[in-house]
């Protein structure tokens, strides 16, 4: 006898999700004819309306053009999809902005895939991972123009591994960004010599962790000068493991994270020298498949904290004691799951101050049928879901996020939100001949309005947003300099874009955090892990962290980015190092990205 089939809220809402869609576009369409059937009676009753019953426009967004192509980035991720679905195939990559020759502009590292199967053909040369340099600054002198120069074969690169998430930092504090690749695979450090050349160092670091890694942070988690590294590892995926699932419909589709065992996550310390040791994290704590990864001090005590976006299980908030040691406090932290109490499929994180109360808040992309969540820090330790409030609930329900970041998209001082998105169950509607295994969706834009409410503004955000594609990866920066945060968008088996924000000009200020002098080059680094407050004269306060990582397998643009608003003025930066240590700087600059090294303010 057939033992009833049992399923929770959660699953039927996940299997029921395409004809609730479909049921809501039509009742969509439905009330849409019925308005425009009642002539300008009907457009009112369309319109959105302000609570005095007035018809209310959104306001104008930020416009954002893909200018990959025009500028020379020229990528196309390789995912390997051959038909046997392989579940490693539709999770990547990411990408990276960073200053790899130290010239002043952003360059770009994106890691490449490769066929898979027992099989498959070798890996082929075009097969590497890719740097392009930016030529905004060539060799010292602004050239005024945005231009790429693929440099991957001069940098070393060799086609070695299947790329998946990039983590930046400057592990041996010479004074060039060093990167990290999380892979499938063992992972990877590429030492930056400095001169041009990117090493790969291997299994002699203590670093090539053959799990599937998922991303990572560079952080000082000791508070000794030196940048240690956190790693989220996924599940144990093998070609030896993997086995066929299927869709609600009974057609092959992709597994989920629970057919395969989850992989603990790694933490290692700095030893100098280019060497790392394992530490451990919580032993009494499970593995769980970890997909975003951050490092803040999340509780307010003056020590880096790391907080893990897990798949469809309970997130991890590792709470650090400034030793290197860890514990975990998702749970009483109201991290773990959402306000409802269950689980979600967390894949990517935006970890900022966004309501401006100086502590961080998180936002955690999930799958469609979920909404993405957003955690307001209320000090000490302590989260509240504010999705509802937000608004940011109902627009992210149908698609499946996995890159995000916070950034002022517009200039008006409040931080809105950028999400990629991307199927991970194929999209049977969608399939064609040309393209067997369809996982896109449209990327979205949200607007910050007051009360700490967002309305989601992409179609009027330019053509940038307008692209439907199987989008991972989100690094942010200002890729021109110009001082508007521009947005690198990373597709799984597509082309790379670079969303220019081409907004109205706006009055910025721009701080380069750097902590030093390190060596006998007295060298300085990115003070990865700084608090920076900036005072401005109208009497208000933003918070940052110096950071490059969080969003999904991707990495951003350390600088500190602020618009200054009619009348304002920078008055002061307050930092506060990783170490405790802490300096004001004043003179602030605006217009230009300005260096504050450390040592060259003063006391607090």
């Amino acid at each position: 006898m057939l033992e009833p089939l049992s399923l929770s809220p959660r699953r039927l809402v996940r299997l029921a999700w395409p004809w609730l869609r479909a049921v809501s576009l039509g009742l969509l369409v439905l009330a849409v004819v019925g308005c425009q059937g009642r002539g300008s009676e009907g457009a009112a009753c369309c319109a959105p309306t302000t609570a005095a019953g007035t018809p209310e426009s959104p306001a104008p967004a930020a416009r954002f053009r893909d200018v990959a192509a025009e500028v020379g980035l020229a990528f196309e991720h390789r995912s390997g999809a051959s038909g046997e679905l392989y579940f490693v195939e539709m999770m990547g990559p990411g990408g990276a902005l960073l200053d790899y020759d130290g010239d002043g502009d952003l360059d770009v590292f994106l890691p490449q895939g490769h066929a898979l199967g027992p099989g498959a053909e070798p890996r082929l040369p075009e097969d590497r991972d890719r740097l392009f340099e930016n030529l905004l600054i060539d060799h010292g002198r602004p050239t005024g123009q945005l231009r790429f120069r693929d440099v991957s074969a001069a940098a070393g690169l060799a086609a070695n591994g299947y790329g998946g998430a990039v983590a930046t930092g400057d592990v041996d504090n010479d004074g060039f960004p060093d990167l990290y690749l999380a892979q499938w695979g063992a992972d990877e450090l590429l030492h930056n010599r400095g001169d041009g050349t990117l090493e790969a160092l291997g299994a002699r670091t203590g670093l090539a962790d053959p799990g599937w890694g998922t991303a990572a942070s560079f952080f000082d988690a000791d508070g000794d000068g030196k940048l240690d590294l956190a790693v989220a590892n996924y599940v144990d995926f093998r070609y030896a493991n993997h086995h066929r699932c299927f869709a609600p419909s009974s057609a092959p589709d992709y597994c989920g994270p629970a057919a395969y065992p989850a992989e603990p996550d790694r933490l290692y310390r700095n030893l100098g020298g280019l060497r790392f040791q394992p530490l451990p994290f919580d032993r009494g704590v499970a593995p769980r498949p970890g997909l975003g990864l951050a490092a803040a001090d999340f509780d307010g005590d003056g020590h880096a904290d790391l907080y893990v976006a897990n798949d469809q299980t309970e997130n991890n908030l590792w709470l650090g004691a400034g030793d290197g040691s860890f514990r975990e406090g998702a749970v009483l932290a109201g991290l773990a799951v959402n306000r409802e109490g269950a689980v979600e499929a967390s894949m990517g994180l935006a970890v900022a101050d966004y309501d401006g109360d100086g502590d961080e808040d998180i936002l955690v992309t999930n799958l469609n049928g979920e909404t993405n969540t957003l955690y307001q820090n209320q000090g000490g330790g302590l989260f509240e879901d504010v999705t509802p409030a937000s608004g940011l609930g109902p627009p992210s329900l149908p698609s499946t996020g996995f890159g995000t970041d916070w950034l002022d998209v517009d200039g008006d001082g409040r931080l809105d939100l950028f999400v990629a998105n991307g199927d991970v169950k194929l999209l049977w509607n969608l399939v064609t001949p040309q393209e067997p295994y369809p996982l896109r969706q449209k990327n979205q834009l949200y607007r910050a309005e007051d009360g700490g409410r967002f309305r989601e503004v992409s179609a009027q955000a330019g053509p940038g947003l307008e692209p439907v594609e199987t989008s991972r990866g989100v690094a942010v920066g200002d890729v021109d300099n110009d001082g508007d945060p521009d947005v690198l968008v990373v597709n799984n088996g597509g082309p790379v874009r670079l969303l220019l924000n081409e907004g109205p000009a706006r009055r910025w200020l721009g701080l380069a955090v750097l902590d030093g002098p390190f060596g006998p080059r007295r060298a300085y680094r990115d003070a990865l892990g700084a608090r920076v407050v900036v005072s401005l004269s109208s009497g208000r306060k933003q918070t940052f962290r110096v950071h490059t990582d969080g969003s999904y397998a991707s990495a951003r643009d350390p600088r500190l980015l602020l618009a200054l608003q009619p009348g304002e003025r920078a008055l002061e930066a307050r930092v506060r190092y990783a170490d405790g240590g802490q300096e004001v700087f004043r003179s602030l600059e605006e217009g230009r990205y300005q260096a504050l090294r450390r040592g060259e303010g003063s006391r607090p």
